[in-house]
């Protein structure tokens, strides 16, 4: 970094006057403040100094050399560090951003000269939230503190502006040259065009009584739209306790109907009652005497069933009649086989006719010795053997006949086949019997089960006829329609209880009319007040606009002034608005043309000459502080840079000026 040229400073009185400073009650303010010396500990710089005479001091560094750094640390030691800022959309607050690379705390010495005292301020950090907190401001070279000079106020004591208008006057940052506006510079505008009172501005009036329009309405928020819906609840209130009043009228009505009929349906669930169980009573005494009968029919065919069984079984036979009648029959068929074959005649005649025909063939042999006869008595002999066999097995087969017809006849227990007949005939007559009484004992069962059956149902009947709660018969009906009548009466009583208890709680309703009275009274007098509001708000915006109408040309004409001295006479006419945004034209131009259409240079130069027009016009008179220019002419070219310098070395004859860039400039 290239130091400025170094003159001296000179303190024609560095120590107060005997006897100190007078007080007064309100804060000094210091002519013709001027910086001499800088020592730093703040961002990049490690306890640097920096040193600046009067006049102008161009210091010429490269970038990040630190040039917007001290920028900001001649702010800070004015106005201090705002430690209440916030990171947010990309911002980085000042104790951020500035904080020592090295890790040491935030703090710094400035020598100035103010009122032709020469006075040294020191800012330390005690604690890290709160950066350059700690102030001291002593009269160089003596350890005597500057009376009623703090950390708040030394910045607008010096320069004789707020921290809001020296940064849009005095103090030009890198890249911010345009001016904005601000409470405070309207403040010093109204001062200039009126009468110089310096406490009020449009804007801080103007939003004060859009805060009192906003705290009487805004949208649904405010006094009014809270009033309105207090007086609509009160509206609503009333109605509510008028017809609840009509309710519990109509509910008592109702309560008295419902009273009425639980008192005749009791009377007709006791009747009712007394009807069922007498009919259910009836009905299952003729139920159980059906069934009794029955019974008894079923026992007497049990018994006849019994009895026949018992006849059966005494029957030499056993199973179906049929069955037993094809046995019989072939039983009987079988003992007249038998009985042809045991009365089959067989006689020995021929065996003994044989044998004697033998024995005369022997005799003849043995009396005439002829062969003939003795074959003739061998032929005798065999048939008589042969017949003689026959016989035997005639004989035997007869008595094996005979005994198995007796057998047959055994079995059966009878001696003669036709008392066979005689005992099938009566076996089938007892199975017939016994058909017919299965039979009846089959029907009487039935009329048994079906009896059992009735009176079964019969008792179910009762029972649902006897349940008075959840059964279908007329009792049970009534009796339900008895629980919701008492039912209904109760919810009407609990209905009735709930509106009175509201009603109560509402309160008197002479009382709240009352208060809804009040409170419309007072809803007409705010409304008064919001358009008295609103018509100060009117008339407030048009005196501000005959302020501007005031100031903006004579703002426009000084920066007019000093715009054509930095273009070479081109740009003649400066045109600015009540946001300080400013429109120029050439000699040539028919109208002006908004800043958006001009080169950067041009637009840097245009801005240039509204802050330096505002510096004229918003700084105290005779009060005059340092120019700090942070880089605002790196868009110009050579000649104009040239203009523009010469017009800041004028400018240096009356004023300090302090200008940081990084281009050589002559």
């Amino acid at each position: 970094m290239t130091p400025p040229k170094q003159t001296p400073s000179v303190c024609i009185s560095s120590r107060p006057p005997a006897g100190g400073w007078p007080r007064s009650t309100t804060a000094r303010r210091w002519s013709a403040m001027m910086i001499h010396k800088l020592t730093a500990s703040f961002g990049k710089l490690e306890n640097e100094t920096l040193r600046f005479h009067d006049g102008l001091n161009v210091i010429h560094a490269p970038n990040e050399s630190g040039k917007s750094t001290w920028c900001a640390f001649i702010r800070a030691m004015l106005y201090g560090v705002d430690s209440g800022e916030r990171v947010r959309g990309g911002y980085l607050p000042d104790k951020q951003r500035y904080a020592p690379w090295s890790g040491a705390p935030m703090e710094g010495q400035m020598d100035v000269t103010a009122d032709r005292c020469d006075i040294t301020l020191t800012r330390t950090t005690k604690t890290k939230s709160a950066p350059m907190r700690e102030f001291s401001a002593t009269y160089t070279g003596s350890n005597v503190k500057v009376e009623d000079m703090t950390g708040a106020n030394a910045g607008e004591q010096l320069t004789g502006v707020t921290r809001d208008v020296f940064r849009r006057s005095a103090f030009i940052e890198q890249g911010a040259v345009a001016v904005s506006g601000s409470p405070d510079l309207e403040r010093r505008i109204n001062a200039i065009v009126s009468t110089g009172e310096e406490q009020t501005s449009y804007s801080e009036a103007d939003a004060r009584l859009r805060a009192w329009q906003r705290k009487r309405r805004y949208n649904r928020h405010g006094l009014l739209p809270d009033l309105e819906s207090r007086i609509e609840d009160s509206r609503r209130l009333l109605d509510d306790m008028d017809g609840s009043a009509g309710n519990i009228s109509r509910l008592e009505q109702q309560l008295e109907e419902a009273r009425a009929d639980c008192a005749r349906l009791e009377s007709e669930v006791t009747e009712t009652r007394k009807r069922q169980r007498r009919e259910s009573l009836e009905t299952l005494g003729q139920g159980r005497a059906a069934l009794g009968e029955a019974s008894a029919e079923h026992d007497a065919a049990m018994e006849r069933l019994s009895a026949c069984r018992a006849e059966l079984r005494q029957s030499p036979f056993d199973g179906e009649p049929r069955e037993v009648e094809r046995r019989v029959n072939a039983d009987l068929a079988r003992m007249a086989e038998l009985k042809s074959l045991y009365q089959k005649k067989n006689s020995a005649l021929w065996v003994v006719l044989l044998f004697l025909l033998t024995a005369v063939g022997v005799t003849l042999y043995t009396v005439f010795d002829s062969l003939a006869y003795i074959i003739a008595a061998g032929v005798f002999l065999l048939a008589a053997i042969v017949f003689l066999a026959r016989y035997m097995k005639a004989k035997q087969d007869a008595t094996k006949a005979r005994s198995e017809r007796r057998a047959i006849l055994k079995s059966y227990g009878v001696s003669h086949g036709s008392e066979l007949a005689r005992a099938f005939e009566d076996y089938r007559q007892r199975y017939a019997a016994v058909l017919a009484a299965e039979d009846a004992e089959r029907q009487t069962r039935e009329r048994y089960e079906l009896a059992r059956r009735r009176q079964q149902k019969l008792e179910e009947d009762a029972l649902a006829d006897l349940d008075f709660v959840g059964g279908s018969s007329p009792a049970a009906r009534v009796g339900r329609e008895l629980n919701l009548r008492r039912a209904e009466a109760e919810q009407l009583s609990a209905q009735i209880a709930t509106l009175k208890g509201r009603l109560s709680a509402m309160g008197d309703t002479m009382v709240l009319k009352s208060e809804l009275g009040t409170m419309e009274a007072e809803r007409a007098a705010i409304e008064q007040e919001y358009e008295d509001i609103s018509l100060a708000a009117e008339t407030l915006r048009g005196a501000d606009e005959e302020l501007q109408s005031r100031f903006s040309p004579e703002l426009g004409r000084v920066a007019a002034a000093y715009m054509s001295r930095m273009t070479g006479g081109r740009y003649s006419q400066v045109l600015i608005n009540r946001d300080f945004s400013a429109m120029t034209r050439t000699e040539s131009d028919t109208v002006a043309h908004d800043s958006g259409y001009l080169s950067a240079g041009t637009l840097d130069l245009l801005y240039l000459a509204v802050r330096l027009a505002v510096c004229q016009l918003a700084l105290p008179e005779g009060e005059t502080c340092p120019l700090i220019i942070d880089d605002a002419l790196v868009n110009l070219d050579e000649t104009r840079m040239k203009q523009a310098m010469e017009l800041l070395k004028e400018i240096a004859k009356e004023r300090q000026v302090i200008l940081f860039t990084c281009r050589r400039a002559e």
